[in-house]
Order: C-alpha cells, then structure tokens, then sequence
C-alpha cells in the first residue's frame, strides 16, 4: 500500500481545482458575451456543473483513500480529514449554484415570472446568472492552494510518525522546487513563451520550467484564460517528487563567518591622588 496515496490525490485534486477555475473564468466571458435565445450559456453551465460534481466526488474518494491506510488519529490527520470534507462541500455547493443559474436563464427564456412576479428581462438573467458564477469564484477560490497544503499537513504528520515517501525527492534547486510548488497550487502560466507567475515571492524564468519539464515533472495544456497561452500542470511523477519533498528538515547550512573577535583586556589603572 502506497502511504503517499492520500497526498497524490490531493494533488491531482488541486489540478482539478485549477481547471474548474480556469473553465470559470471562460464560463464568466461566456455569459457577458452571450444572450438567451441560444443554448450556449445553459449548456456551458449545465457542463461546468457536472465537472464541479465530479469534482466533489473525487474529493469524497480521497476520504476513502484516506480510510484505507493504516495510521494513526492524530490530530493532524483529524484536520486532514476536516479539510478534505471541507473541500468535497464546497465544490457541492457550487455545483447548486451553476444549477441554480441555468434554471434562471431556463425560466427567463420560457417567460416565467421571478422572485418579483414578472419575467427576467434576458440582461437580468445572465445578471443573476453571472453573479452566482463569481460565487462559486469566491467559494473555490483557494481549492488549489488548500489542497496542496492538505497534502503537505498529511505527509509531514506521517513523517513523524515514521512513515516517511518511499521514493526520493528529485533534485531540484531551491528555485525549481519553488515553482514545482507554484505549479502545484496552480500559479504558473505561460503567455507570449514567458511563465507568469499568479504570486509576488520567487523569480520564474523559462529554464526554471524546463528544467522539471525536460524530468517530466511538469507538463503544458492549454490555457483557457485571456492572455494567457498555456497552464503548468504537474505530472503523476510531478506529483510523487513533490509529495517527497513535504516535511524535510532544512539542513543547516555551515557558517564561513569566522567568530567576532574578542576585546582586548583593559587593565585597570591605579586611581591618581
């Protein structure tokens, strides 16, 4: 039994929370760009919701995946749990409220009346529609980061309870680990062949991601965002190498400071009369 698993789908559930975010933002463009007399916004929402169920579901699975392993409850693992569950009812809220939107743009096309008593004007429904996608926004917002840091909670607990990755990091720089970790919580993106980063902090050049591309750590899709050509995801082997980087102790590097000099030893002179 891998004791990585739960860590590993946690990080591929962030990848997926990535792309629901991604999908939202082209889902939001959508409904600006669009009117009601055809299908598409209803159908874009209808598909984005059964993505978001899905999503739920493979939160739900990580539970199970969870359940599997033999360790111990601690409190940490108790968190890992809570925040996992957390995860799994956010994205099911969400998918009510891409389902609560079609339906106002279903009863805005059939004429049906609203909370007023008189029909949506078509403006309005993809107004009311809009705004219950910036809400699912908000709610999944930091899916991603939370996800990451889930796994990072899971693996160090493990770690010290003796049960520590059985595979080894890849070697990587301090800069290149960084942005494995960027990739992970869904920050980097390239545009016009540059990679951007969605986060003030670390530096990103183009060799920091190819060196982990050209290892097969990291892999490009297409970007749905405007501006934006290309989105780093990880890789399964992507996702071991950084799973087996959490919890590591920083070695201490040597100091080449040579120790402060001591002060020299007054001798104290006999007071004059």
């Amino acid at each position: 039994m891998n004791p990585t698993a739960p860590a590993e789908h946690l990080l591929d559930l962030a990848i997926q929370f990535t792309r629901h975010n991604d999908d939202l933002a082209r889902l939001r463009v959508t409904l600006a760009r669009h009117g009601l007399s055809g299908s598409s916004p209803a159908t874009a929402l209808t598909d984005h919701a059964a993505f978001t169920q899905r999503l739920a579901n493979a939160a739900l699975d990580i539970v199970e995946v969870l359940k599997a392993q033999p360790m111990y409850l601690s409190p940490a693992i108790r968190t890992v749990y809570a925040r996992v569950w957390q995860l799994a009812y956010l994205v099911s809220d969400s998918t009510d409220h891409l389902l609560d939107a079609v339906n106002i743009i279903d009863d805005a096309r059939a004429a049906i009346p609203g909370p007023t008593g008189v029909p949506l004007s078509h403006k309005e429904a993809l107004g009311e529609a809009g705004r219950r996608v910036d809400l699912v926004r908000d709610l999944t917002a930091l899916g991603g980061g939370d996800a990451v840091a889930t796994a990072e909670l899971y693996v160090t607990d493990r770690r010290r309870w003796g049960v520590p990755p059985p595979h080894q990091p890849p070697s990587l720089s301090p800069t290149q680990h960084a942005a494995l970790r960027a990739v992970a919580q869904g920050e980097v993106t390239i545009a016009n062949g540059k990679p951007h980063l969605h986060r003030d902090g670390i530096r990103l050049s183009i060799s920091t991601i190819r060196s982990p591309e050209s290892s097969g750590l990291v892999t490009r899709a297409p970007c749905p965002l405007l501006l934006h050509d290309e989105r780093i995801h990880l890789t399964p082997d992507g996702r071991r190498g950084l799973t087996a980087t959490f919890g590591r102790q920083q070695a201490l590097k040597p100091t080449t400071t040579r120790p402060a000099a001591r002060p020299a030893t007054r001798t104290a002179r006999a007071p004059t009369r």
